[in-house]
């Protein structure tokens, strides 16, 4: 029976009941979108297995255990051309996994302290600033990597005049030299130390929490942390006999031997991210500053605290909660960023990836493993600052 104007709603028949129910309408649009997105994926699979049957291929990731026959400038595991293609891929994730966790923390602190300067009463502070921001928010990252790599460590001294820094270290075209400690037996024990000094120093941040929340008074815990941190190893360190020495590097006629050197492609890499990265990082500092209602710094000032009082311990802890959730963003634009290393050489995943392919020819299997990682890492990425910004949130009484 069809529904006119003048029908009351109980005369509706079923089905029509179920149409105008806003679950049942969601459920069937979502059932359809599902269907639209399986077909496509079978679409693409049949295609990419039609085309791989045409041109004579199989699918497999069998080639990963084959011999890999290249050499690469960084490896943080051991590495040579006699390993397999998965120690390879291995050896790009960690390498990503370093420029991505050193460029983000770099960025962060970078990006935080030109936020803050661009906020500064400091005229020559705030408009040096926000020239940094300008110029770097408004070229493309490449460039950004071949400026440092080709126009800036290119033209440092050879690796026998290289410039002699603090610690032993040195400076060439080369990149960077420095000690490379050596540990002895024993090591491992200051390694607990220390681990137990991260737990005690997060056990004594949450008493004093407590302790400020409940009594009012509040406990600083800077001094106390430092302590914890340097001086439980420290102790623990002398009581093994001191199980650590150094291979101190060597300014050769041609290059540098000994040490752990770091080559201009990571250093020229990490230079660009970070810096890249931390120009759009203060914009969001900045814009989560102003977010920050201007009565809580009138309010803090006229209980007698001084201005950099103000910003740590008021401003910025309410200006996270509007920070974080597009830092994330900046943080997975860094991680994927970081493919662009490709361009210089540094043998990140996707550069050890390419040199796989081009010798194996198979480019849909090496894509499905780039994908599948870059997807791996960003999740990961997300999952951590999810719940890092419900900590930080605003708990309603």
């Amino acid at each position: 029976m069809a529904i006119t104007a003048n029908s009351p709603e109980g005369e509706r028949s079923p089905l029509s009941a179920a149409l105008y129910d806003p679950k049942v309408r969601g459920a069937f649009y979502q059932a359809i979108t599902i269907i639209i997105l399986a077909g496509l994926c079978w679409f693409i699979v049949t295609n990419t297995i039609d085309n791989l049957h045409a041109l004579n291929r199989s699918f497999g990731f069998g080639f990963l255990e084959g011999r890999a026959g290249f050499n690469l400038g960084q490896a943080l595991i051991p590495y040579s051309s006699d390993s397999t293609n998965s120690t390879a891929i291995i050896v790009g994730v960690l390498n990503t996994l370093l420029i991505s966790f050193v460029g983000i923390i770099a960025a962060t602190i970078v990006g935080f302290v030109v936020g803050i300067g661009r906020l500064s009463s400091n005229w020559l502070v705030a408009k040096l600033s926000h020239t940094y921001v300008e110029i770097f928010r408004n070229i493309p990252p490449l460039l950004v990597i071949f400026f440092w790599y080709s126009g800036v460590l290119v033209l440092l001294p050879q690796a026998r005049d290289a410039v002699h820094l603090p610690f032993y270290s040195y400076l060439s075209n080369r990149g960077l030299a420095f000690p490379s400690p050596i540990f002895a037996a024993g090591m491992w024990a200051v390694g607990v130390a220390f681990l137990v000094a991260i737990a005690a120093v997060f056990f004594v941040a949450r008493w004093a929490h407590r302790r400020q929340a409940a009594t009012g008074q509040q406990f600083h815990t800077i001094w106390v942390s430092l302590g914890i941190l340097i001086g439980l190893p420290l102790l623990v360190f002398l009581a093994a006999g001191m199980p650590l020495s150094f291979d101190y590097p060597v300014a050769g006629k041609f290059n540098l031997t000994g040490g752990t050197v770091v080559g201009p492609e990571f250093i020229a890499l990490l230079l660009a991210l970070s810096l890249y990265t931390a120009s759009y990082i203060a914009e969001i500092v900045r814009a989560g500053i102003r977010g920050v209602p201007k009565g809580q710094s009138e309010a803090a000032g006229a209980l007698g605290l001084r201005a950099t009082a103000v910003t740590r311990l008021v401003v910025i802890p309410q200006a996270l909660r509007i920070i974080i959730p597009p830092l994330t963003s900046q943080y997975l634009n860094l991680i994927k960023n970081s493919s662009l290393a490709i361009a210089i050489g540094y043998a990140d995943l996707v550069a050890v990836g390419g040199v796989i392919l081009n010798q194996s020819g198979r480019a849909v299997e090496v894509v499905i493993i780039w994908m599948v990682i870059y997807l791996a890492l960003s999740i990961v990425t997300s999952l951590f600052m999810n719940w890092f910004n419900a900590k930080m949130a605003l708990v309603e009484r």
